[in-house]
């Protein structure tokens, strides 16, 4: 499928983009895209090799004369984030993903975009397709173009790879969201899963039932955007509740009779996205259903007030509804409401060593019933690993304390900047010689793969840049087009400077 996209510049890249687009590429699900890289790589006659993680490598060969150079290595992620508004009709396993251009960007129509890792790794493709010789247009030598899976559900893919697989000992990983920043190290990453049982009781005749949602909230990715401190819809609904609740059990002589009743609680999508979105079913004795809306709606009213100026478009909703069979029992749903109003959300420490670095966060990231039980997943991020084992002994205890049990799972480590980097200094000197300004040289708070890639390979050293990307995990998925053209031109004049 051809779209408007292709006849952006660099051609090169936005035609391999324009075909991204068209392929379905989850975390765990990149079969189809990495044999769209296999089929590019073997029309041009270039060796490829996979390892069993189902990581792949194409090799590429310098341009003429510059065959002695040291291997560089690029590396890119085929997996991207699949998330879309409530009220768009759209099916990502058939239906490709539809690109607007929107003023200076460029952004996708009510559904998240992929240029979070897909610029990247059209990048690389526009290179196998420029820079087989005789006829390269980029002048490089000997690279390893390396595309790695599952990034964006815990750099499985990374944390799998096969260190046979690479020869080069520099990396330049193209997944860096900030134009005119070279990262040079990144946080690490634990996931901790909080499960409660589930107790069921039949619901009693002439019970009054609300659905509840919260919506219109931005989201986005747990670690670019975690300081920017706008709402989890999942922690805001279980707080409105929590006030509601608390209303209808107050006036009550029984407060046990009164009290709110959940008969479900869902949220969220994925592990690294902030919930934009959240849904509830409570139920409870019908005299008492006017004092719980009341108070429902107050503190919707609040809540819409104090996310104003970050979350414009957020509501809070309760309509009425017809009363389910079950409910989870009384204790059960108190639980579940005070265990999601207490467990963390948000940066809980900045670093002392880097100006405006968040160096410790947690994101409650999704709500979910499985067998039987409510699980939540948290995602806790930091540059310091004492503080992030500490931050999941706080989760633990939370959760102890809500007579729930807690596990840890996923954990990744960081990437320590070396600030004597060769490569780095390649960077820098090429990036104000071709875009005619110093670079900013940064850490990040969310997870790079460099870090995982550092460890399987010492004596790596590595670098990350890319275009501008803003909003990534959400549908509000945007990258500034001209970036993109000045990426291009920094990534060809840093791999003719390394040849």
């Amino acid at each position: 499928m051809t779209t408007f996209v292709s006849d952006y510049e660099p051609r090169a890249l936005w035609r391999r983009f324009d075909e991204i687009l068209t392929v379905y590429r989850p975390s765990k699900g990149e079969d189809a895209m990495r044999r769209h890289v296999i089929e590019a790589a073997g029309a041009r006659g270039l060796e490829h090799d996979r390892d069993e993680a189902g990581n792949l490598v194409v090799r590429l060969p310098a341009t003429p004369g510059h065959e002695d150079a040291a291997v560089t290595v690029l590396q890119s992620h085929l997996d991207m984030v699949y998330e879309k508004n409530s009220d768009v009709d759209h099916d990502f396993a058939t239906d490709p993903i539809v690109a607007e251009r929107d003023g200076a960007y460029l952004t996708a129509r009510g559904t998240t975009l992929g240029s979070d890792n897909g610029i990247g790794v059209a990048a690389m493709l526009a290179l196998m397709d420029l820079g087989t010789p005789p006829e390269a247009s980029v002048v490089h030598g000997p690279l390893e173009l390396l595309f790695t899976i599952d990034e964006e559900s815990g750099l499985t893919g990374a944390a799998k790879l096969s260190p046979d697989l690479l020869t080069g000992r520099r990396l330049l990983n193209l997944d860096t969201e900030e134009e005119g920043a070279l990262y040079v190290g990144c946080a690490g990453g634990l996931g901790s899963r909080v499960s409660v049982p589930l107790v069921r009781h039949a619901t009693p005749a002439g019970e009054a039932a609300f659905e509840l949602a919260a919506r219109g909230f931005k989201g986005g990715h747990s670690g670019v955007d975690i300081h920017l401190q706008r709402g989890n819809a999942i922690k805001l609904l279980a707080r409105a509740i929590d006030a509601g609740a608390a209303a209808a059990a107050g006036g009550a002589a029984d407060g046990e009779a009164a009290a709110v009743r959940l008969a479900g609680f869902s949220g969220g999508s994925a592990h690294n996205a902030i919930p934009r979105e959240a849904f509830a079913t409570v139920v409870l004795p019908a005299d008492r259903a006017g004092d719980f809306r009341a108070a429902f709606e107050r503190e919707a009213k609040a809540i819409v007030d104090e996310y104003l100026p970050v979350d414009p478009d957020a509501r809070l909703d309760a309509t009425p509804a017809g009363a389910p069979a079950e409910t989870w029992d009384a204790e059960t749903s108190a639980r579940v409401i005070r265990l999601l109003v207490a467990l963390p959300h948000g940066v809980a420490s900045w670093s002392y060593d880097i100006p405006d670095l968040v160096e410790t966060s947690t994101t409650l990231a999704t709500v979910a019933e499985t067998d039987g039980a409510l699980e939540v997943l948290l995602s806790s991020r930091s540059s310091v690993d004492t503080a992030i084992r500490a931050r999941a002994r706080h989760i633990r205890a939370i959760a102890a304390l809500a007579g729930a049990a807690s596990s840890e799972e996923g954990g990744y480590p960081g990437w320590k900047p070396d600030m004597s980097s060769e490569l780095l200094a390649v960077l820098q000197r090429v990036h104000e010689r071709e875009l005619g300004s110093a670079p900013a040289v940064k850490a990040i708070h969310a997870g790079l793969e460099c870090g995982i890639i550092g460890e399987k390979v010492p004596g790596m050293d590595m670098i990350s840049f890319g275009p501008q990307i803003e909003f990534p995990h959400s549908p509000d998925e945007r990258v500034h087009v001209d970036s993109v053209g000045r990426f291009w031109k920094l990534l060809a004049a840093v791999l003719e400077e390394l040849a």
